[in-house]
């Protein structure tokens, strides 16, 4: 068996730069996904305001959004397996313009269907790009490091998602009197306006990642065929509980990121665009997170590190429900965005570990295990419509504690009980 490409991170000279401009370009594509995400959970509000939604129809954006993910994430990976990461980023480039444009006719219409399609198109571009990137990313460079390598990547994911609630936040509810108009024409042209901006730059990196040179390292045989996953993934324990711990973790993050504003504006009284703007500050603690997280990487195990920052936020969402003052409320639930920085790509790279050639394979799971983000909401909206916005938060708590229990003790790479099923 050879390598299509050398061992990545290994390379010098003409191979070396290759792979930095390589890790370079898939690392931007973690900001333009952050920013997208930023921009759902502003949406989130702006649509109750403007389209008169309850809070679990308000969720359906991110049913929409993350059930794209589950629907994609396998083909996405069979794709790759036989053409290449490069053909499902280009894919996944193409839908995202797609879907973005579609919010041409949705502010048109003023449809909340029609945006629920839209989201979902982009989605499936992205459910393209996080399955292609996020492996890439663990496999450009030495495995040792490769949970640090993909906390610096998505790093510039927690960028995106600063971006995204301040950009949200100066248009979407720049004018409360247009707003109250419901989907008007007003209330819809900087929605329409900003995706349109969107497309227009996804479309052009499209354009430059069609044209740059990404070291391809698919496996071959001797005689150039593909060669065939060979890891048991069933069998691997520690993949198959960081898919569990995705599951949860995806969950609790859109969960608190979708009702982030509903609690601020409940809690101490404040606008929606002030609270989009504290939206905003949290992505951006989120961001310091994990490049502080990136740096203990190099003293704390990293399973080690996950445990404590998923103890940190059951916490933290705890005292954000009790808390006997809005102030207090408001500053622990902007420390669980701290403490959430490291776990979605920690608890990927520690899932993909040691799988080998089945590295897409398990990413594809990974990534359909995101489908948590798309039932969150939709409960945790219920509960709030029904007792209140307070008492939803108490879900995204037990599933922090499911992440605590992944770093201490489920992420350990013994092998599980449960079959060799490839």
């Amino acid at each position: 068996m050879q390598m299509r490409f050398g061992a990545v991170g290994a390379g010098t000279g003409g191979a070396g730069r290759t792979q930095a401009t390589a890790l370079a370009l898939v690392t931007s594509l973690f900001f333009m996904w952050g920013l997208s995400y930023g921009l759902l959970d502003v949406l989130n509000k702006h649509f109750q305001e403007t389209l008169h939604i309850s809070h679990a129809q308000s969720g359906l954006l991110q049913a929409a959004y993350f059930g794209a993910y589950f629907l994609w994430a396998l083909p996405a990976a069979s794709l790759m397996e036989r053409a290449g990461y490069k053909t499902g980023i280009l894919l996944g480039l193409g839908l995202y313009a797609l879907g973005a444009l579609l919010f041409v006719p949705a502010t048109a219409t003023g449809s909340y269907p029609m945006f629920l399609f839209a989201l979902f198109v982009i989605a499936s571009g992205l459910g393209c790009l996080e399955t292609a990137a996020n492996p890439y990313v663990t496999v450009l460079g030495p495995a040792e490091t490769s949970e640090r390598r993909l906390n610096l990547s998505q790093s510039f994911n927690g960028l995106g998602q600063f971006v995204g609630p301040l950009l949200g936040g100066l248009l979407f509810f720049g004018d409360p009197a247009a707003a109250a108009n419901g989907a008007n024409a007003n209330a819809a042209d900087p929605v329409r306006a900003v995706y349109v901006a969107i497309a227009v730059v996804v479309f052009a990196m499209a354009l430059l990642f069609w044209r740059a040179v990404l070291p391809d390292i698919r496996e071959k045989q001797a005689d150039g065929s593909s060669v065939q996953p060979t890891v048991p993934l069933l069998s691997q324990r520690h993949f198959v509980f960081s898919v569990v711990t995705q599951f949860f973790y995806v969950a609790a993050q859109v969960g608190v990121g979708a009702f982030f504003i509903n609690f601020v504006t409940h809690a101490a009284g404040i606008s929606s665009q002030r609270a989009a703007f504290l939206l905003s500050l949290a992505m951006m603690l989120l961001l310091i997170g994990r490049f502080l997280g990136t740096a203990l990487m190099s003293i704390v195990a990293p399973g080690r590190l996950l445990g404590i920052y998923g103890a940190a936020s059951v916490v933290l969402v705890l005292l954000a429900i009790l808390a006997p003052s809005p102030t207090i409320a408001i500053g622990a639930l902007l420390g669980v965005f701290f403490f959430m920085s490291i776990m979605f790509p920690t608890i990927f790279a520690l899932g993909v570990k040691g799988l080998g050639a089945s590295t897409k394979r398990g990413a594809s799971l990974l990534i359909m295990s995101i489908v948590g983000g798309a039932i969150a909401p939709y409960v945790m909206g219920a509960v709030s419509d029904a007792y209140g916005i307070a008492n939803a938060f108490f879900l995204p708590a037990a599933c922090f504690a499911v992440v605590c229990w992944y770093g201490f003790w489920g992420s350990c790479p013994r092998d599980a009980v449960v079959g060799g099923i490839r």
